[in-house]
């Protein structure tokens, strides 16, 4: 949030200086940052509460929401963007004091370029959706300021005006597609979508490790929310085990899994391979039992 306040003071005065819409288009976007880390920080806080009655499985789904404010307000501020880009089109305007104009903008991305590595490292750490949008947005906005320098300069040796309000509109495209992937990441986190490929293929190793002493497995579920993974699986052990011995096998699975998959809630549910009833509870939606 300082890092937002910073880059918003350097860029709108570098808009002041020039007039440019290309630097107008940077200031918005670090309005939305400056947004987008309260919002952060408001669910981050919210995800890192315990489990409670009301909520068993945790609170970690809220960092979700702060991704989708987040690309909801990117989209936003590229219509703004794109809206101040097409009126200059139609009345150009001159620029003025580009030096300037153009150090300070430089300085704010060098800002956001340093916050953004910090962020993107934690991120990754913790694995923490909400850090990780912060931290790849602020990437995009790293570039966006570098593509917007690079065409004010072109601006300033070429005197060719249009160029300023067609770097913002190019600058709007670009945020667009940013707070797309942005919104689409929450919308699947929300949806509980299965892990990744390379977590359930290591999974898989672990149960095929258990298959070859006898024993099956069916009803495999998976599901992320932010950093918290979730496995349910029934165990299909041999019908004349006690349950001691069936459940010491349980016990050694759910440890082996979660040493395998970080931050990981796994549930189990064990039954007799001789039956048939075992086969017949496999589906999400199990009926009635008629």
């Amino acid at each position: 949030m300082a890092a937002a306040l910073i880059t918003i003071g350097l860029k709108t005065a570098a808009y002041l200086l020039t007039g440019s819409v290309g630097l107008l288009s940077d200031a918005v976007e670090s309005l939305v940052n400056l947004v987008g880390a309260m919002v952060a920080l408001a669910m981050l806080t919210i995800a890192a509460r315990p489990a409670d009655d009301e909520h068993p499985y945790g609170h970690d789904k809220a960092e979700y929401f702060s991704s989708g404010v987040e690309g909801t307000l990117i989209v936003l501020a590229a219509i703004s963007i794109a809206i101040a880009a097409i009126q200059r089109l139609l009345s150009p305007q001159p620029l003025e004091q580009m030096g300037m104009g153009l150090a300070l903008s430089t300085l704010a991305s060098l800002v956001n370029f340093g916050v953004a590595r910090v962020l993107l490292s934690v991120g990754k750490r913790h694995e923490s959706i909400t850090l990780e949008a912060d931290a790849r947005h602020l990437l995009t906005d790293v570039w966006t300021s570098a593509g917007v320098i690079g065409g004010l300069a072109a601006v300033t040796l070429t005197g060719w005006q249009i160029l300023d309000p067609l770097i913002a509109l190019a600058v709007a495209l670009n945020i667009v597609w940013s707070g797309y992937h942005l919104l689409r990441r929450s919308v699947l986190g929300l949806l509980d979508t299965a892990l990744p490929a390379d977590e359930q293929q290591a999974i898989a190793r672990v149960l095929d490790a258990y298959r070859r002493e006898g024993i099956q497995f069916h009803a495999l579920m998976t599901r992320q929310a932010a950093s918290r993974r979730f496995v349910s699986v029934h165990v299909l052990v041999p019908g004349e085990w006690t349950v001691g011995r069936g459940h010491e096998l349980l016990e050694r699975l759910e440890l082996d899994l979660r040493r395998t998959l970080r931050d990981a809630t796994v549930i189990t549910h064990m039954e007799p391979l001789d039956d048939p009833a075992s086969f017949a509870d496999i589906g999400l939606d199990r009926g009635s039992g008629d």
